[in-house]
């Protein structure tokens, strides 16, 4: 029987070993199961490691009336928003770009130029709560777990393209584009799963989760002003199209409805 080469052998065990040390979870919520091999523990290190950094190099807001009220809505927030390993810490950046982050850890960063679009604390509440559910869903932990499968698999399939001295390079530059649109439109799906959960979670710390729906309505506006739309097609696009992330939220709106209490 002819053996196979010592090269795909390699490949094959290690894209088997990945996907056998791969532990399938499912996201709170949306009960959407997932691939993540980062455990818990380590993805909250790095956010920890990270959050760090940004603090010693991006200027911290010294504003009393916008720390104050990120503190207000992150305290209501954090109750009902489930991070492993939390730490809360909430910090406002001296910057104007409109947009807020989460990390691992529960360390979230807010720019002083979302609140030209927030308006309001539901609004802010609408933004800091879809960050965070990035974190709850542990899609930072997903997202390098399907680039590494991805990688492995280009590469075993890169070598069987230009064995026996064949061109594969065009074969394999096409496989490596199709991963890396493959992995964009994954990044898309998790910005709308995290838009649905964080209308639940701001509706259970009491904010009406139908300004999500006006918040992305203000965000669409503010980008047809500012960068004279929604910067290219949607296939190559990181986030979802406005009118699209707009609409699942209206569709999922019932849902986060049901939680609020207010």
């Amino acid at each position: 029987m002819k053996s196979r080469p010592a090269p795909l052998v390699a490949i094959s065990v290690l894209l088997a070993a990945l996907v056998g040390v791969a532990c399938t979870t499912t996201v709170p919520e949306t009960g959407r199961k997932q691939i993540n091999m980062l455990p818990p523990a380590k993805e909250a290190a790095l956010g920890l490691s990270e959050f760090q950094k940004m603090k010693q190099t991006k200027k911290i807001s010294a504003d009393p009336r916008l720390n104050d009220t990120v503190q207000r809505v992150g305290r209501r927030l954090s109750v009902v928003m489930p991070v492993p390993n939390a730490e809360w810490e909430f910090v406002v950046f001296e910057d104007p770009t409109p947009n807020a982050f989460a990390l691992p850890g529960g360390k979230v960063g807010v720019h002083t130029g979302l609140f030209q679009v927030s308006q309001n604390e539901a609004g802010l509440a609408a933004v800091i709560g879809h960050e965070v559910a990035h974190v709850v869903a542990r899609h930072s932990g997903e997202r390098v777990s399907q680039q590494v499968l991805a990688g492995a698999a280009v590469a075993g399939a890169g070598y069987m393209l230009n064995r026996d001295g064949r061109d594969g390079a065009v074969p394999t530059a096409a496989l490596g584009a199709a991963a890396l649109l493959g992995t964009r439109h994954f990044s898309r799906q998790q910005e709308l799963e995290a838009d649905r959960m964080g209308a639940i979670f701001m509706a259970r710390a009491g904010f009406d989760p139908r300004e999500a729906v006006e918040l992305w309505k203000r965000f669409a506006a503010w980008k047809q002003q500012n960068t004279q739309g929604s910067g290219g097609p949607n296939f190559l696009s990181t986030h979802p199209l406005d009118e699209t992330r707009i609409q699942n939220l209206q569709h999922y709106l019932p849902e986060a409805l049901a939680e609020y209490k207010g």
